[in-house]
């Protein structure tokens, strides 16, 4: 049997740079940076001060309250890009009210760490006041499938419906799972992404304690800086990406808007150390090879790269390394950047939010910078396209996505041609 065409035909984003997609866009292009002084809680005693918290969320243009307190805020989030989503592909909030079948429709929504408030604040109340005053909806709220559960539940969603985890690959392993579910012809809809909710004391000092993270406190707006020789860390973020992935012929049937297509995934471990990248960059780049194969291109048909680049010493070099392997001397002519130092690394989200991202690069033509780019790192010696975006001929874009584990997972998508 023939693979299934794979088409995307919406999305939707939360993130600290725009609660919609056209803010969050229009943000990147124009390098607006998201970052700033945490106020969700009192950091004055951390390593790391500042974050990229979401702003003017407001859950209840959604949902009840009383369904929302039911729901971690990564869900809310998961539920408001979704939503979003949908809108924009033409497509039902019930699909169990439509002439859709909804058990072709699933749901792919994945999560880094999960429902971090509902964990601490649940286990603060049990070792304060006792194990019968944990809440019934602790552990739905706690546990990282919780974001597909709750979409499948308010779409009226039955088909393939799980999460994973992969650290800050999630987003975009889950991307590549919803393709590959499709192309197989298990589905003809899938919701798929990611969502985080990162900016929590354990969270925060957790990363701070591994010197993972900048300690630019006293300049939020120029501490993620990918690829610059000075970068100190990556600065987290909060943010949920979600996209509709269908079937060619269903977006052709019911006349949907194709905004790109989904054309390759690879994925691959390193196999090395639990929190830094293969410092060969071997792990990643054969992820960027077996997405290119089954893409069935040519390393020279790839336009750009949204890179993972973490702002992180380890990563973006290492990254360089991979890219370098899996594109030869096609790699310096690739444009490049981290839409990072604008959004902040938003964990298991990240992946998504950079996979619309690179639809937009395809739907307007135009490569969002890599701001804060000062200083040049011989080690980091490709095109990252600094500090302004850049008009050109954008055919092919992948998304590349790195996480603590050694997970490794790339989406090719490729501008419509019928």
């Amino acid at each position: 049997m023939q693979n299934k065409r794979v088409v995307v035909t919406g999305y939707g984003v939360v993130s600290c740079v725009g609660n919609n997609s056209s803010d969050f866009w229009t943000s990147l292009v124009e390098g607006r940076c998201g970052l700033g002084p945490i106020t969700k809680f009192d950091a004055s005693n951390y390593r790391t001060q500042i974050a990229g918290e979401i702003k003017d969320f407001d859950i209840s243009r959604y949902l009840p309250f009383k369904d929302a307190k039911r729901m971690d805020l990564f869900c809310q989030y998961a539920l408001a890009a979704g939503d979003e989503a949908l809108e924009m592909a033409g497509l039902p909030m019930n699909f169990q009210e439509s002439e859709l079948d909804e058990t072709r429709v699933g749901i792919v929504v994945s999560s880094g760490i999960g429902g971090i408030i509902a964990t601490t604040t649940q286990n603060s109340i049990l070792f304060e006041r006792g194990p019968g005053r944990v809440s019934p909806l602790a552990i739905p709220m706690m546990i990282a499938d919780s974001a597909s559960g709750d979409l499948s539940i308010r779409y009226g969603a039955k088909g393939p419906n799980f999460g994973l985890v992969s650290a800050c690959a999630s987003g975009c392993h889950s991307i590549g799972e919803a393709y590959w579910i499709i192309q197989r012809d298990d589905a003809d809809i899938m919701l798929a992404g990611g969502t985080e909710e990162s900016v929590m004391p354990l969270c925060i000092a957790g990363f701070a304690s591994m010197k993972a993270m900048s300690t630019r406190n006293d300049d939020p707006l120029h501490a993620s800086r990918p690829f610059d020789l000075n970068r100190d860390g990556f600065v987290a973020a909060e943010g949920a990406g979600v996209m509709i992935l269908e079937e060619l012929e269903h977006a052709k049937k019911r006349g949907a808007k194709i905004l790109a297509e989904v054309v390759g995934y690879g994925a691959s471990g390193d196999g090395y150390h639990i929190t830094s990248p293969d410092p060969e960059g071997a792990g990643d780049a054969r992820a960027f090879q077996i997405a290119m194969k089954h893409a069935k291109m040519a390393p020279e048909d790839m336009d750009y790269v949204n890179a993972h680049g973490t702002s992180t010493p380890l990563n973006d070099k290492f990254e360089t390394l991979a890219i370098k392997q899996a594109f030869g001397e096609h790699a310096f002519k690739l444009s490049i950047s981290s839409t990072k130092g604008t959004t902040g690394h938003a964990l298991g989200a990240a992946g998504a939010l950079e996979c619309i991202a690179c639809v937009k690069t395809i739907e307007n033509q135009v490569i969002p910078p890599t701001i804060n780019y000062e200083t040049p790192d011989p080690e980091c010696d490709l095109n990252i396209t600094p500090n302004t975006a850049v008009e050109r001929p954008v055919r092919y874009a992948a998304n590349n996505n790195l996480g603590f584990g050694g997970h490794n997972a790339v989406v090719i998508f490729k501008k419509f041609e019928d």
